[in-house]
């Protein structure tokens, strides 16, 4: 281990990035903020309000993957990724901040009466609908307000439990005794993290923070597409920052076939993530009923024509081409574009998810979009590097490194 970096040093070069990209988006964003954001223009106020709620929903969904993805492979013991464990605690160290953002505009939306984003807070029209009136348990304020703050608190205290524990496997070598009580600790505490993911992500909180601008549309599939989106990204972003770290010396104990394992996990999700779209997509263009194909109509037909079809092209064609090659899953370059693809791709996914519905006669998709996507990539770029120059690269005394060392596929 003596010659292993365990130290991440964050380069003058990459602060200098993050800080600018910041500077440029924080500048978009304030400049959107008061020109659309507080207009008296209703039209200008979605615009703003819309694209600041799908940015924020998909950077603390595709940074709370990082965690998922760390927690599902505690409970199956899989040891082949304690070696860049790291990167993705490092991710996850992003979870409360963007979810602090995410809660306050969620807040300003629903305490502010916005309506016009989510038509269920018009108490006055509620009342006159019968599909939103039966919706009342689950679409009010209260609930909203109490199943986000639960939410989000959550999701960071059991990240946070994981990264401590992870944690104490810095400190010192363990015998066979203390090796089996930090597996038990470090299972128990990706159960909790699990179970509430499962209860969050997987299930209300899809529904609750996006599927309900649509109120009155439904799909039962709607969360699970939402979190194959979320989780591939995820995976692309860790593996991203993987490519990074090994291209400047550091992760040495990584190598090709970590990264051909991580390639599997892009590829594989997706085709998951296809399957649920062609799913959703299949069954109500098949069963023809006007309560539900009104929310494909004008994605497949109208403005937003483009924007759909651009969607299955990058988010399914291009992994299936590139990433099916296995020599294609072991090429550091080809992987890093790709993972920039994904990422890209399934934002543009959760734009369409949410300006589909907000802005259904044209796309707006323009410098404020990506103004604001390039704050919260430098963001990202900033926290993501001092989580991992926190602590040391690698937990030298876990009881799985030794397996991860010698991984192969």
């Amino acid at each position: 281990m003596a010659s292993i970096k365990e130290q991440f040093e964050i380069p003058g070069t990459l602060k200098t990035w993050a800080y600018a990209l910041i500077g440029i988006g924080g500048a978009a964003l304030l400049y959107g903020m008061f020109t659309k954001g507080f207009s008296t223009d209703e039209h200008e106020q979605v615009h703003f309000w819309g694209t600041l709620m799908y940015n924020t929903i998909f950077w603390t969904l595709v940074c709370n993957a990082a965690m998922f993805f760390i927690c599902f492979s505690t409970m199956a013991q899989a040891a082949w990724m304690q070696s860049f464990r790291r990167i993705a605690e490092a991710i996850s160290t992003l979870v409360p901040v963007f979810g602090t953002i995410t809660f306050a505009v969620l807040m300003f939306v629903v305490l502010g009466d916005k309506h016009h984003i989510y038509h269920w807070l018009d108490h006055e029209a509620v009342m006159k609908d019968p599909i939103l009136k039966g919706k009342t348990g689950f679409l009010n304020p209260t609930f909203f307000i109490i199943w986000t703050t639960l939410t989000i608190t959550l999701w960071s205290y059991f990240g946070y439990r994981m990264r401590k524990i992870s944690s104490e496997a810095d400190v010192a070598p363990m015998d066979a005794d203390t090796a089996k009580a930090f597996n038990i600790k470090s299972m128990v505490g990706a159960g909790f993290f699990l179970v509430w993911f499962g209860l969050t992500v997987a299930s209300t909180i899809p529904w609750l923070w996006l599927m309900s601008i649509d109120a009155h549309w439904y799909s039962t599939m709607y969360s699970w597409y939402t979190f194959a989106s979320s989780f591939v990204a995820g995976m692309s972003l860790v593996a991203l920052w993987l490519i990074y770290m090994k291209n400047k010396g550091y992760m040495e104990l990584s190598n090709t076939e970590h990264l051909h394992d991580m390639g599997k996990f892009m590829f594989a999700f997706s085709i998951f993530w296809t399957y649920l779209w062609f799913s959703q997509y299949m069954l109500i263009w098949y069963a023809n009923i006007p309560e539900e194909t009104v929310y494909f109509k004008h994605r497949v037909q109208g403005a937003y024509k483009p924007i759909f079809f651009l969607n299955l092209i990058v988010n399914f064609l291009a992994p299936l081409l590139i990433l099916m090659k296995r020599s294609a899953k072991r090429n550091f370059t080809l992987m890093a574009l790709m993972a920039v693809l994904i990422l890209f791709g399934h934002w543009v996914d959760f734009y369409q998810m949410v300006m589909g519905s907000l802005m259904k006669e044209h796309v707006s998709l323009g410098w404020l979009d990506f103004g604001v996507l390039t704050f919260y990539v430098g963001v990202m770029i900033l926290m993501t590097a001092r989580a991992l120059a926190s602590k040391p690269l690698i937990a030298k005394y876990h009881p799985f490194l030794k397996e991860s060392i010698i991984h192969h596929t």
